[in-house]
């Protein structure tokens, strides 16, 4: 019982880290007059994935370097099926064109990375397949373009914020970042404490925990987010979330998280990782199916039927 109170308390702290970070961030970023489709990619892409990038982190440092990467991709893979599935379902998302061309591929092109650099056995012979120091460097370095893109956007466009953002005075905000960051640090310690008892409790390795229970924990603020965006038909910030979210979970999250500690592929590894391929490929198709970018209803249902049947194939595996 302690382990699941662990877990849950652990998240509650996340999630309002998150959101006192994302607040005072958003807050900032609509001071300088930021456009809508640069805050979700950015800003609240990069709040929203803070959960990840804390649980992440913790584990590899701790060691318990399954569930950081079971955590990543398994965020990744909720962030379509999941979150993009039931967004649609309330609302069809229009995807904008440069979201569709760039951004989604990139997304694709992140997971596929993964694939190649945790293959050291296949691809090089080596004695073990693992995410390598050097290949979170190459991910940061991936980082920093995107970054360098999404700016240049901001800079192109002559979109206006968006209204939903609460204006707030500055010394607000920076209070709101900081305090949001001592939160997303403790409570990332206390959930991976949980999770690790979890997985021993239950005789479930700690790839499963990882790709289940703490990757659908840590997405519910891209949920969140990407539902109100959809219900109030702001598609540009559903779709900007999770995408953007992806991007980073890779290039930021798994890139950090290897600097620390190399992460070894767990069990089963690639398969899952073929799983977030497959997902980002179906995103991208779903933008030219019927009408050409716009996922509709079915197509979420499609998702939603999809992300069901992967759980119950990892629920019957483990």
């Amino acid at each position: 019982m302690f382990a699941f109170a662990y877990l849950i308390a652990g998240l509650v702290i996340i999630i309002l880290g998150a959101n006192w970070l994302v607040g005072g961030s958003a807050a900032i970023a609509k001071r300088m007059n930021i456009p809508d489709l640069v805050i979700g990619l950015t800003i609240v892409a990069i709040g929203t994935s803070t959960p990840e990038l804390t649980v992440s982190l913790a584990s590899a440092v701790n060691g318990n370097t399954d569930i950081a990467i079971g955590n990543v991709i398994g965020s990744n893979i909720a962030n379509i099926l999941l979150i993009l599935g039931v967004s649609a379902l309330i609302y069809p998302i229009k995807v904008e064109r440069k979201t569709q061309v760039i951004e989604i591929p990139l997304a694709l092109l992140a997971v596929i990375l993964v694939g190649f650099s945790a293959n050291d056995v296949l691809l090089d012979s080596a004695s073990h397949n693992a995410i390598s120091r050097i290949d979170g460097l190459f991910f940061l370095a991936f980082m920093i373009v995107f970054l360098y893109y999404t700016f240049y956007v901001a800079q192109a466009s002559k979109e206006t914020p968006t209204e939903d953002i609460i204006p707030l005075p500055l010394p607000k905000s920076i209070a709101l970042i900081l305090i949001g960051l001592v939160g997303l640090f403790f409570g990332g310690q206390i959930m991976v404490s949980g999770a690790v008892e979890i997985a021993k409790m239950l005789g479930m390795s700690q790839a499963m925990i990882g790709l289940t229970i703490v990757a659908i924990g840590t997405s519910l603020p891209e949920l969140a987010t990407s539902v109100v965006a959809a219900r109030r038909g702001n598609s540009d910030i559903a779709i900007g979330n999770v995408v953007g979210s992806n991007i980073f979970n890779v290039f930021l999250i798994l890139g950090a998280s290897a600097l620390f500690k190399p992460l070894p592929l767990p069990q089963n590894g690639n398969l899952d990782i073929l799983v977030a391929i497959f997902a980002s490929l179906l995103l991208f198709v779903s933008t030219y199916t019927f009408r050409s970018r716009t996922i509709f209803r079915l197509e979420g249902g499609i998702f939603l039927l999809m992300y069901a049947t992967y759980l119950g194939f990892l629920i019957w595996q483990g």
